[in-house]
């Protein structure tokens, strides 16, 4: 599989090594209302503590906990109000799991406050383009998620038009990542994630995967988050809780085309899908 460039690599969050000697997975816990696809499921502290147990129990490597939908359409909160819906949770996770803890925030505020109460890496849909965002996380010295977004999440499945969606999201993403570095943040910290489904239509993101390689061949570690999206309703005409079978195809693609991580909702079933494909192609310095 590609990705021998990444096989070396341990991402330390906040004290928590995340090795990526092999394909990793990310599981997601949204304490939102108003996720997408499993919005309304963990609105307490407990639901959410449960919910990220039984995804560790089944294989996650790391947690990522989000407090805000960034679903089309879906409206801002403010930060109190993510700070009180995240914080809770990520006290609880920190201290009875042992893997580490992404926040998915686009708030500096909520970056600080995570990352004291335990969160160890920093996912970023905006790409730290947030007045304040970037100086946070270099103060943190914590790894970030850089995330490729055409538009906000009100916005940005409003007909997104690209003359080539991989050259730019590839320019936009080694873009942020360069002025990153220059802000003081270490290269190795840095992550990068093609932002499927986000200002993207089925067609970019059926080409983002085709050439995923390319982005994966860059030196920083890709994160692919493919879990339950829309594009597999045009594809297969299933409804959001009867993905699973599509989500697994796109996640052994990823993995496939050099995914250092997949983000996903469906642990268990992942976990298996990719032990199979490792089984079949091990990643080794050869691969290609």
């Amino acid at each position: 599989m590609t990705g021998s460039k990444q096989d070396s690599i341990a991402i330390d969050c906040g004290g928590r090594l995340l090795l990526l000697d092999r394909p990793r997975i990310m599981g997601i816990l949204n304490v939102t209302p108003d996720s997408f696809s499993d919005g309304g499921e963990c609105l307490s502290p407990k639901e959410a503590l449960m919910h990220a147990h039984r995804m560790a129990a089944a294989g996650a490597d790391i947690i990522d906990i989000g407090g805000e939908s960034t679903r089309p359409g879906a409206a801002p909160v403010s930060v109190q109000q993510e700070l009180d819906r995240v914080i809770p949770v990520i006290e609880a996770v920190w201290t009875e799991i042992r893997i580490p803890i992404s926040i998915d925030t686009s708030k500096p505020e909520v970056m600080k406050a995570a990352a004291a109460a335990g969160a160890g890496m920093i996912n970023d849909v905006f790409a730290l383009r947030r007045e304040g965002a970037m100086q946070a996380v270099a103060g943190l010295n914590l790894p970030v998620c850089l995330m490729h977004m055409l538009g906000e999440p009100r916005s940005m499945q409003q007909q997104p038009q690209y003359q080539d969606v991989v050259a730019e999201v590839e320019s936009f993403l080694l873009d942020r990542a360069r002025d990153c570095e220059a802000a003081g943040i270490a290269k190795q910290n840095i992550l990068l994630d093609p932002g499927f489904g986000f200002g993207k239509n089925m067609d970019h993101n059926l080409e983002l995967l085709r050439q995923l390689s390319r982005l994966s061949s860059r030196g920083y570690p890709l994160i692919a988050g493919l879990s339950r999206k829309s594009m597999l309703a045009r594809i297969t005409g299933r409804k959001v809780d009867q993905r699973l079978a599509g989500s697994l195809t796109l996640a052994v693609l990823a993995v496939r085309a050099g995914a250092a991580i997949v983000r996903v909702h469906d642990v268990v079933e992942t976990h298996d899908a990719i032990k199979v494909l490792s089984a079949v192609w091990p990643r080794t310095p050869e691969s290609v």
